[in-house]
């Protein structure tokens, strides 16, 4: 009987073991089948093979200690979204804000002293950008009057772990007066999560109703139409001027000395390690380089494979830059985020990125065509892309490459050009504004220069966008006379006698600086009726509402020209309407002894502007030069009360990246002093010092020098030969004496 009891109490015992095993079992089941179990509602979080698939653990070796206090300390490190996903332009923009004018509101400095924000300091790079937008066109100093805004809370860094981490931004953001939950701000990152899984959506703060210019963001998470994908750039990226693309002529070979190269860090261990430690095996060391190293990171020893030592070794024996120049193809995989730095150095080096981030929403995706500049690879199917690459004819090579270099120069080299895209994405978006078309976008000299308020009156007839188009200029132009005399003299009616002879002329315009109270009208002068304009503040290249032509031919009151001459020149600009065509020539060059530009009216085999008292141009660029040039050049015109013909030429130059043209042999081109004539103001001592101190101004405002030389002059080919006279289509211009 006992041996019974004991053969039963056993067996409770065995079975009271295991159904607290099992209790065991049920509570951790949900805790280890936590991310293997998704609801089949929630589409949104389901992973695939775009998404990084979350990780508890990053297996293998744990983060240093220091690592873990670091995490410790930060409220918010945690992943989780901090974004309405709902937003749309139509849901969390204000769209009325914008009707009179698109300007941007950056909360000053006083106010976020005065409100205890300014206990962190922010990066260097952030401070750049917010310098830019002040100094830009698109600023306003009044809250009432702004589209956008811009906090001066630095978000670029949301690293928790990073030096540049800026910490208590939701209590930060709460005391900004203008928050509004963030509807209308943009906030711009570089760089977002942390260490293992480096989650996109992991900023540390709420951002709201804000527009995110985001760098590294996946096309599943960005709210479409709303967000912005960022480029990733480097802190030391340029902030004005930039550097041009490495392909300098359309002579180089089609293909280089390699055809795909990488050279880069591999990651042993965690996000980003799958796709960077697989890339070796296209190695061939003949066409194909791909080198990685293990060398990053202090405890990067600790981390090593076997693989390490070899690749290591490798890795040293190539040089990167070498590499980006002398490859057809270069290989930009995903580093622990979706975006790397090397996807605009080989944009920069004329080498055709092949992408291996699957999901990436490549920069600026709303307007860019990227599939003109860039090919896409699969991040799963790696050991196709030589024979990807390989299939690409010539051509298509040679228009791949050119893309890279017209992207690169028109919308990356600075971070002007970075931040002034992200704004003209946000103000095409504006119901009241008609779009840009996508050929505009992704031609030279692209949107950034494309002003909506031109496009929409002339139908995009700009100056450089007729061959796209199919558009010849218009077949005739419009006189603007620029005077600063009371009276009408002498050669201002001979001059109006051989312009009212040209066929072409549509109009005549005197813009008198004399004060007339503000009054235009029509006046005949020599018989010809003349509008006088008059109350515009002296300004030379102020748009004019009664200018309907496209050519302007710009001249000062006391030019000498035969209408001859006007009517060659005039044809020489239709054939490059994108250019300053005119007579008078001047150059800049650099002298190393005063380390600065100088400006030089001496006669050379060279030039390199040519000044507005006697020339054609596009009446587009009137636009441009007030509405499109930063406030501080125009300020420098307008305290030397000088300069406006070297900044018009810095202008053109710059959005074309050609020089002017000059026509005719004439060096004299305005009256002479010796015949009793009064003294003409631009013959002021301190004229040429002005120009030149205008010159290296316009230098640092631009960030570089735009001016470019050419030894082109245009003159009619049968001027001086001798022929007869029939012949001849321009008999006058013989008869001009230098």
């Amino acid at each position: 009987m006992q041996a019974k009891k004991r053969f039963i109490l056993i067996w409770l015992i065995v079975l009271l073991f295991i159904l607290v095993m099992c209790l065991l079992k049920m509570t951790k089941k949900p805790e280890t089948l936590l991310h293997l179990t998704y609801n089949v509602n929630d589409v949104e979080n389901l992973p695939s093979f775009m998404d990084d698939w979350h990780q508890s653990l990053e297996v293998g070796r744990p983060p240093a200690a220091k690592t873990y206090e670091a995490r410790q300390q930060v409220p918010y490190h945690s992943s989780h979204r901090k974004t309405n996903k709902n937003c749309r332009m139509e849901t969390c923009f204000d769209s009325s804000r914008c009707e009179n004018d698109f300007r941007v509101f950056v909360y000053p400095l006083s106010e976020l002293e005065t409100s205890g924000l300014m206990t962190s300091t922010r990066s260097v790079l952030y401070q750049k950008m917010l310098d830019i937008i002040v100094e830009s066109r698109y600023y306003t100093d009044e809250y009432t009057k702004a589209c956008v805004f811009v906090i001066a809370i630095d978000t670029l860094d949301r690293d928790p772990l990073s030096p540049d981490y800026l910490r208590n931004i939701p209590m930060k953001m709460q005391r900004l007066r203008h928050w509004n939950g963030g509807r209308n701000h943009v906030i711009f990152n570089l760089y977002s999560g942390s260490w293992p899984d480096y989650n996109e959506d992991d900023l540390g703060f709420h951002t709201g109703d804000a527009i995110l210019a985001k760098a590294s963001m996946s096309v599943t998470n960005m709210r479409p139409g709303f967000d912005i994908s960022f480029p990733l750039f480097h802190k030391k990226h340029p902030e004005r001027g930039g550097e041009p693309g490495f392909v300098r002529s359309n002579t180089y070979p089609i293909t280089k000395n390699y055809k795909l190269a990488f050279k880069g860090k591999r990651y042993v261990l965690g996000s980003g390690s799958e796709t960077r430690n697989s890339i070796f095996h296209l190695h061939n060391g003949k066409d194909t380089i791909v080198v990685t190293t293990c060398k990053h990171g202090k405890n990067w020893k600790d981390a090593q494979d076997e693989r390490c030592d070899v690749d290591n070794t490798l890795y040293e024996k190539y040089d990167y830059g070498s590499l980006l120049k002398n490859s057809t193809f270069c290989l930009v995989p995903r580093g622990r985020r979706l975006g790397s730095y090397r996807f605009l150095e080989a944009l920069q080096a004329g080498c055709i990125p092949v992408l291996l981030s699957n999901n990436w929403a490549l920069p600026f995706d709303e307007v860019i065509d990227w599939n003109k500049a860039v090919i896409w690879a699969d991040e799963r199917l790696l050991f196709q892309v030589p024979e990807v690459i390989h299939s690409i004819s010539e051509t298509k090579l040679f228009a791949l490459r050119q893309q890279t270099q017209i992207l690169w120069e028109q919308y990356f080299n600075t971070i002007e050009k970075i931040v002034f895209t992200t704004f003209e994405i946000i103000k095409e978006r504006l119901p009241k504004l008609q779009s840009r078309d996508g050929i505009v976008w992704n031609t030279s000299p692209g949107a950034l220069v494309s002003q909506h308020s031109y496009t929409e009156y002339l139908n995009f007839n700009l100056p450089f966008n007729y061959h796209l188009f199919g558009k010849q200029p218009t077949p005739n132009f419009t006189v603007v006379i620029f005077s600063q005399h009371n009276s009408l003299n002498t050669p201002l009616y001979r001059l109006v006698r051989n312009i009212a002879a040209s066929k072409y002329l549509t109009q005549i315009i005197i813009n008198s600086c004399a004060d007339n109270n503000g009054k235009s009208g029509y006046q005949k002068i020599a018989g010809i009726q003349i509008l006088v304009s008059s109350g515009n503040g002296c300004k030379r290249f102020e748009p004019l509402p009664f200018i309907k032509t496209e050519a302007i031919l710009s001249l000062d009151d006391d030019v000498v020209l035969t209408t001859d001459e006007i009517d060659f020149a005039f044809h020489v600009w239709q054939s490059f309407p994108d250019r300053i065509v005119g007579f008078p020539a001047r150059s800049h060059y650099w002298d190393n002894s005063k380390d600065s530009w100088l400006y030089t009216s001496k006669w050379t085999n060279e030039y390199s502007i040519i000044l507005t008292g006697a020339a054609f141009y596009h009446q587009y660029y009137n636009t441009l030069y007030t509405q499109w040039l930063s406030p501080l050049l125009i300020k420098t015109v307008e305290q030397s009360h000088n300069c406006e013909d070297i900044l018009m030429n810095f202008l053109v130059s710059h959005v074309t990246r050609r020089p002017p043209i000059k026509v005719s042999q004439r060096k004299h081109y305005k009256e002479q002093a010796n015949n009793g004539m009064p003294k003409s103001p631009w013959n002021d001592p301190d004229h040429f010092m002005q120009r030149q101190t205008c010159l290296n101004t316009f230098v640092v405002l631009f960030g570089y020098m735009p001016l470019l030389q050419s030894s082109v002059r245009f003159d009619p080919i049968l001027f001086k030969d001798p022929v007869s006279n029939f012949r001849k289509k321009y008999k006058q211009i013989e008869l001009v004496s230098n």
